[in-house]
């Protein structure tokens, strides 16, 4: 029995100084970022412990899982009754890849600020990644369809709403791309980074793969081509330059996504193809077919929500223009959305 008890105390002691080996690590790792991105302006970032973590996910159990994406996981959570979106990186996924976790650190706590960024609220450094809790987001997270799921089944969004969630990740997209001296490249605009909150808050998340361009410069070259095969600029893909307009054509596919409810890419047959949603727009928009764009809501929208529905894709044709001269920037993308949204109150 004494020897049992000895085994389980070294075992204790053993965990416990892993933990605290993670939380120095991971600190000054996130330290050193966040005093090199802000330039020793303080950020507030609560911290967690991981028994909180745990017993809010029930040990990351399968009844608290939201959705997951290449390199993390999301779970709902309640820590003294407040509800939090919990994201975890789990080893097995990360390893290798572990400058993805500050960089969404950092960059999600510079976002904050912005009402349609998904605003981190604290994170916790004792687990050989660090989890981070963002605030929670009532109807949570787009699926490939730009759905969301309710009661375990993909409902179909109103037009409104989803109007509203294209102007405002618009404006998010704007932000990174004009609010810094540098730019700021999302490189992964998609559905499933998109949540939505209350009243139908539009959030943006996941800036892992965020790049930076030199300050006054408006392209860096990359090694590695990092996104979302779909969504992914071919021009950007052909060269390995990040310019603006890498998200600008990412944005150009979620909007047809957004507006029609079909993923990027789907497949027809048994052999394996891929039709992408970008030449299916084209082809309807050459037809003279525009008004074929989404049959499941045809129903239940006016003849003015149908023009702004065409006027939407059409912009969306555009932001998915071959050469980059001939896309617009991500600035005027949001004010034609904001004028598409008007125009229906202009014209009642």
């Amino acid at each position: 029995m004494k020897n049992m008890f000895q085994r389980s105390e070294i075992s204790k002691r053993k965990e416990n100084d892993m933990k605290k080996r993670w939380f120095l690590d991971n600190g000054s790792i996130c330290l050193k970022e966040l005093i090199a991105d802000c330039n020793g302006k303080s950020i507030s970032i609560r911290s967690f412990s991981p028994d909180q973590i745990l017993k809010a996910t029930n040990n990351f159990d399968s009844s608290c899982f939201v959705s997951e994406d290449t390199y993390y996981s999301w779970y709902k959570g309640k820590i003294e009754d407040r509800s939090y979106m919990i994201k975890r990186f789990p080893e097995d996924k990360i390893k290798g890849y572990k400058v993805v976790v500050y960089k969404d650190i950092v960059l999600s706590a510079r976002m904050s600020n912005h009402n349609n960024f998904l605003k981190l609220l604290g994170c916790c450094l004792e687990f050989s990644f660090p989890v981070l809790l963002f605030e929670y987001a009532e109807h949570r997270v787009l699926d490939r369809q730009g759905r969301i799921m309710v009661n375990g089944e993909e409902s179909i969004l109103p037009w409104s709403v989803r109007l509203k969630i294209s102007k405002e990740i618009a404006n998010a997209v704007t932000y990174l791309h004009m609010a810094f001296p540098k730019i700021i490249i999302h490189r992964d605009v998609k559905p499933m980074h998109v949540f939505l909150g209350k009243n139908w808050a539009v959030k943006l998340s996941d800036l892992s793969y965020a790049i930076s361009l030199p300050e006054g410069k408006t392209k860096i070259e990359v090694e590695t081509v990092i996104g979302t095969f779909g969504y992914l600029d071919p021009l950007y893909h052909a060269t390995h330059c990040v310019t603006e307009y890498t998200d600008v054509y990412s944005f150009g596919v979620f909007l047809l996504v957004v507006l029609t409810g079909r993923r990027a890419l789907a497949s027809v047959g048994s052999d394996g193809d891929y039709v992408g949603i970008l030449g299916y727009v084209k082809k309807l928009n050459d037809n003279g077919r525009l008004h074929e764009l989404e049959p499941m809501m045809a129903k239940d929208i006016s003849c003015g929500q149908r023009l702004q529905l065409e006027a939407c894709a059409l912009l969306a044709l555009r932001c998915c223009k071959e050469r980059d001269e001939d896309r617009p920037k991500m600035i005027q993308v949001a004010k034609e959305l904001k004028q598409i949204q008007a125009s229906l109150r202009y014209s009642s």
